[in-house]
């Protein structure tokens, strides 16, 4: 049994060890004891109940999701990321490094990359460790010209990646979204759009966000959608877009002239590459995610637990 002043000793000891990480040998100095004697109070602390050491362990939870959407859309490999309680910004930094590591694993196979753009894979990049590879090449698969939230542009990202892992990158420079289907030929005939978008046709594996076109849209705040057009959109059952291309609720492309004049990679292109790994973080996703899923598009889906719980839900 404690007595008050060895208890008072374990909590001061032990919220400055588990709260302020201080080292045993700091603790020990600042008390004038040994390390070995701050070692035994530690362990004394958890004998008698004065410190509890509690482990949220989400595995059996989040791989449970997992092969429930894997198997329901026969998909290589879901992850689901736990994120409860967190704050967007950090949701997106813990999803962005999962994803980093994900696809450092499967770039191993792989000579040439393709990124799309928007918020979600900014931070998956921003989260990629210096890693120096060779033999790989970075291609931008939309294009994204202006002065407007330049970093989560293609053209960026695929820079920002090869800066990560010190290989080359192509650039597209050419809007997402042109005015009319005959602008949109003209520049994509010119030859260094043209090859570049040749080069993305031979990716080995492909980096995409899903985005919803009607909540928290890039696409809209930038300006490549008015209210018009999302009206439209909205009337054809559009759900997402991918690429900058925009599907239904079965993963169909919407019949829409906003998606003749995207200069980017087109879906059945993107449906022939080997791997597509396709990220995407949040709750107003969850309907996006599921036409994309639907469609095919994706072999591989990273999200965070909530949204993936809210995506098994409409499975049922």
């Amino acid at each position: 049994m404690l007595n008050s002043e060895e208890k008072k000793l374990i909590v001061k000891i032990a919220k400055l060890y588990y709260f302020e990480a201080w080292t045993q040998e700091k603790i020990a100095a600042k008390f004038g004891i040994s390390r070995p004697a701050v070692s035994k109070l530690l362990q004394k602390g958890r004998d008698e109940g004065v410190v509890e050491i509690l482990i949220h362990d989400d595995t059996l939870e989040t791989s449970d999701l997992e092969k429930e959407i894997e198997a329901a859309f026969d998909l290589k490999q879901a992850i689901v990321v736990p994120a409860r309680d967190l704050k967007q910004e950090l949701v997106y930094n813990t999803v962005g490094k999962a994803a980093a590591g994900f696809v450092l694993k499967a770039m191993k196979q792989a000579g040439r990359i393709g990124v799309s753009w928007g918020t979600t894979l900014y931070h998956v990049v921003k989260e990629f460790p210096f890693e120096k590879k060779e033999n790989l090449k970075i291609v931008p698969l939309v294009g994204g010209m202006g002065n407007d939230k330049t970093e989560i542009h293609s053209n960026q990202i695929a820079y920002e990646l090869s800066k990560k892992l010190g290989v080359k990158c192509e650039s597209l420079y050419a809007p997402a979204v042109v005015e009319t289907e005959e602008l949109r030929d003209k520049i994509v005939g010119l030859p260094n759009i043209s090859s570049v978008l040749e080069e993305g046709k031979q990716i080995d594996l492909a980096l995409v966000g899903i985005g919803n076109p009607f909540a928290m849209s890039t696409m809209e705040e930038i300006g490549y959608l008015n209210q018009e057009v999302l009206e439209q959109l909205k009337a054809l059952n559009a759900v997402a877009d991918i690429n900058s291309r925009f599907i239904d609720r079965d993963g169909a492309l919407c019949n829409h002239p906003i998606n003749n004049k995207v200069i980017g990679m087109e879906l059945e292109h993107l449906k022939a590459v080997k791997l597509v790994i396709a990220v995407a973080v949040g709750l107003h996703k969850v309907d996006s995610i599921l036409a994309a899923l639907k469609g095919r598009y994706v072999h591989v889906l990273i999200t965070d637990e909530p949204t993936a719980s809210s995506l098994a839900a409409k499975l049922k």
